[in-house]
């Protein structure tokens, strides 16, 4: 009897200590910013809008840097890409500096998680990120054999003895932008359906079929998730799995992806977690992706290294007090090799400004997305364009050193307001955290001749996928950040 009862006791310790720790469900979708019917988009997205009421909706959450590799790699490192390396897309043989910059996967591993990825990865080294179960890991812009996603997460799911970390990238909405995939969604848009993008500023009937296309990907992408949900709660671990949904960064459109914008950097962020965290709640506090990596370690009890520029934001979704950030930065370097050109944002309630250290200097991104995304001319553009809007246009083209935008009254950074003698003391207030932050994070473009090389650099290779794994940091930075001695 005794034995027994030593039995059931160390069972009970057992059982109790493997619920301690949640499991984290982790969806990340690709290239859309906040356009989900919770944010105010005219699009039906049930599913995350149901997770946004039963939990907590961040309207200020944002990316590091308005790519798909680059996000990824700060999601992972908890790291800007300027402090990982991963400055451009692994497609093109961008790496971040070391493959033993500790991370996300192996930090949960370490903890006890079994860890999984449903989706590309689409960092370098891949190898850094030991995951221990991995699946349909193209980039499947053809969106191919679609209900596998929900499969193969439920498989891993239900498999798992231990805690589960589970991260699935879904390619909606990922140019192109498909109409209708698998018969979804149902009811799909039309261009008569709907205005063109409002960030773009600019509207006709190709702009507004190529936006009904990008809302029929988020709708049939919340399908998707609905299914996910589904075998979630086969799996009967619904009841203790944090669940997080974002965007990796803006749509692939005028003044979106590969941009400082708003349009490029700002994103979705939706957290639930049953019975744990606030209910209703939509958060206006500044939030970044390089938050989630001491997230994620915070709801897994472990401690969160100093050298962290991000910070835990279980104490947001609890209603606890804390001392939140009052500045956000983002930054940008390159993404393939057709559109270098560094810049670096701050980000305060209400202003933002954006640093171009190559001020006078033609940005390649320009051209590129009205010729290969978006398939506009610039005559055309400038035909449906009003003045001030040609105006934002041109400044985009060929921008001056400084941006500053109220986004109170001008969410769509239309209007330049750094030469304006009214808002000098809020330009000087930003361009000095602007600074402090670069020189705090060991930023190099702090050095405006730093980011002419790099730019330079980028522009002599030639404009195709490189063989070789390369690091184009590596020819004028050094590693930025000693976490091997934190």
């Amino acid at each position: 009897m005794k034995m027994l009862s030593i039995i059931i006791f160390c069972l009970t310790v057992f059982f109790s200590y493997s619920q301690e720790k949640p499991n984290i469900l982790f969806i990340v979708s690709e290239d859309n910013g906040p356009e989900l019917g919770c944010y105010g988009a005219p699009v039906i997205t049930p599913h995350l809008d149901n997770l946004a009421k039963e939990g907590v909706m961040f309207r200020n959450a944002y990316v590091t840097q308005a790519g798909c590799s680059q996000s990824r790699a700060s999601i992972w490192t908890g790291l800007f890409p300027h402090q990982n390396g991963q400055i451009g897309l692994a497609t093109w043989k961008y790496r971040m500096y070391k493959a033993e910059t500790p991370n996300l996967v192996r930090s949960l591993k370490d903890a006890g998680y079994t860890t999984g990825n449903i989706g590309k990865i689409h960092v370098n080294p891949e190898t850094a990120f030991p995951f221990d179960f991995k699946a349909i890991t193209k980039s499947n812009f053809k969106r191919e054999n679609m209900d596998q996603y929900a499969a193969e997460a439920e498989k891993f799911m239900t498999a798992s003895k231990k805690p589960f970390f589970l991260q699935i990238n879904y390619p909606d909405a990922h140019a192109p932008f498909l109409r209708q995939v698998d018969g979804l969604p149902e009811r799909p848009l039309n261009g008569k359906d709907v205005e063109a993008l409002p960030y773009m500023a600019v509207d006709n009937e190709q702009l507004k079929e190529t936006t009904a296309n990008y809302y029929n990907c988020m709708m049939r992408l919340d399908t998707y998730i609905g299914e996910l949900l589904e075998a979630l709660k086969r799996s009967g671990k619904y009841n203790n799995t944090i669940l997080v949904y974002i965007g990796d960064h803006g749509a692939d459109i005028l003044r979106g992806k590969r941009t400082s914008y708003e349009g490029g950097v700002k994103i979705p962020m939706i957290i639930w977690w049953k019975g744990k965290i606030l209910e209703k709640i939509q958060s206006e506090e500044l939030v970044s992706t390089i938050d989630l990596y001491p997230t994620f370690l915070d709801v897994a009890g472990l401690v969160i290294p100093e050298y962290l520029p991000g910070k835990s934001i279980v104490p947001l979704l609890k209603g606890e007090p804390t001392n939140w950030r009052t500045y956000l930065f983002t930054e940008y370097h390159v993404h393939s090799n057709h559109n270098p050109y560094p810049q670096r944002t701050v980000r305060d309630q209400r202003f933002k400004l954006i640093w171009n250290p190559l001020a006078g200097t033609e940005n390649p991104g320009y051209a590129f997305t009205l010729s290969h995304t978006v398939k506009i001319s610039e005559e055309e553009l400038f035909r449906v364009a009003s003045n001030h809007v040609k105006e934002a246009y041109l400044r985009m083209k060929i921008p001056p050193e400084y941006e500053l935008y109220d986004l109170n009254i001008d969410p769509f950074e239309l209007v330049n307001l750094a030469e304006n003698e009214q808002y000098a003391d809020i330009l000087m207030e930003l361009k000095k955290q602007l600074r402090t932050w670069q020189k705090r994070t060991s930023d190099a473009l702090i050095d405006t001749t730093t980011a002419r090389v790099l730019f330079e650099r980028i522009q002599k290779v030639e404009i195709e996928r490189p063989r070789k794994e390369v690091s184009y940091f590596d020819l004028m930075y050094n590693k930025t950040i000693n976490w091997e001695k934190k």
